[in-house]
């Protein structure tokens, strides 16, 4: 499994590089759970950390434009972030899901078609009243997404495991190989959940606030992400 662990900025970028994250996921939580962060945050993480670890950049939580999503992919892309994550928050129907899916993954595609293009759903989706992340692998395979993710929408210390359980992230999980889809699990992880996600074996686990002391709007601590890195 690698770790994926998401920065604000360059400075928790190195601590997050340094704790030996695997992959480096530029966010902004200001504006949600997949919250998008600046093009120039982006570049200047790309320029400076260690040249073997990608960069993963979240282009926001969506509702159904498909457009402005594509436009914000393709930003992301050409930015220098090698995976595109794109939330599905809230999204109605699976036509809507693929459309959305179809085009991020076309203009993705178009700059450079080995980025990689992650389409995210929501554990929490019932609460936030969108699609269940369950069916994303069939339209994710279908749109030609790389790689499907569960998160949670809102982000109120409710982890992922409080809305899914083991068994139900192993359906997901399987369901997406099946597909010849990877996959990624987050969700306010905590080090509690790790053992469970040792059994589950998602090809990433992202998180955030743990590596933070808890707290997601505070500073990542190099240290955490190392004893994150360890326990897996």
């Amino acid at each position: 499994m690698k770790l994926l662990v998401s920065p604000i900025n360059l400075e928790e970028a190195v601590s997050s590089c340094n704790g030996g994250a695997d992959i480096i996921d530029v966010k902004n939580p200001k504006e949600g759970s997949l919250g998008a962060n600046f093009p120039w945050v982006i570049q200047a993480v790309r320029d400076s950390i260690d040249s073997k670890k990608p960069i993963s950049a979240t282009i926001g939580d969506f509702n159904y434009k498909p457009g402005t999503a594509s436009l914000a992919a393709y930003g992301a892309a050409s930015s220098g972030a090698e995976y595109i994550k794109v939330g599905l928050y809230d999204i109605q129907t699976e036509e809507q899901a693929y459309d959305m899916l179809v085009n991020i993954t076309s203009s993705v595609k178009s700059y450079d078609e080995n980025k990689k293009v992650v389409a995210c759903g929501y554990s929490d989706y019932q609460r936030i009243n969108s699609i269940s992340p369950m069916k994303l692998p069939k339209i994710g395979a279908s749109a030609g997404v790389d790689l499907v993710m569960m998160d949670t929408g809102l982000k109120d210390g409710k982890s992922t495991f409080y809305f899914m359980s083991e068994d139900t992230l192993t359906t997901f999980v399987e369901s997406a190989h099946s597909f010849g889809l990877n996959t990624a699990l987050a969700g306010s992880i905590k080090f509690d959940d790790l053992e469970a996600l040792k059994r589950i074996q998602p090809d990433i686990i992202g998180v955030r606030g743990i590596v933070c002391g808890g707290d997601r709007n505070t500073v990542i601590q190099e240290e955490l992400v190392t004893k994150v890195r360890n326990e897996l």
